[in-house]
């Protein structure tokens, strides 16, 4: 992601109301998030589409990391041979338990 510009990034609802499009061609052209801002407060922030997918890509990559590593710490493993073995089982069309 892209690091915030205080003075690109960061705009008011209200200006942002009144210049949407401007601000929607702008978060297309690459230009990072922006932050909506209300009462002088973050009140939200919007991404492009690209960055939204590539930041649910990135969640979805940890989350497998994550998973694969408890997998690990309780011994849920096996060993290349074993997998090998397994994957051709199932090609095969045979169960495996």
């Amino acid at each position: 992601m892209q690091p915030i510009s205080v003075s690109e990034s960061i705009v008011p609802v209200g200006e942002f109301k009144t210049q949407i499009s401007r601000h929607l061609k702008r978060l297309v052209d690459g230009a990072g998030p922006l932050v909506i801002t209300q009462n002088g407060r973050a009140a939200g922030v919007v991404l492009s589409p690209a960055e939204y997918d590539r930041m649910c890509d990135q969640e979805r990559f940890f989350e497998s990391l994550l998973a694969g590593a408890g997998d690990a710490d309780a011994g849920r493993v096996m060993d290349t041979a074993t997998l090998r073995e397994r994957l051709a089982e199932r090609r095969a069309g045979r169960s495996v338990a």
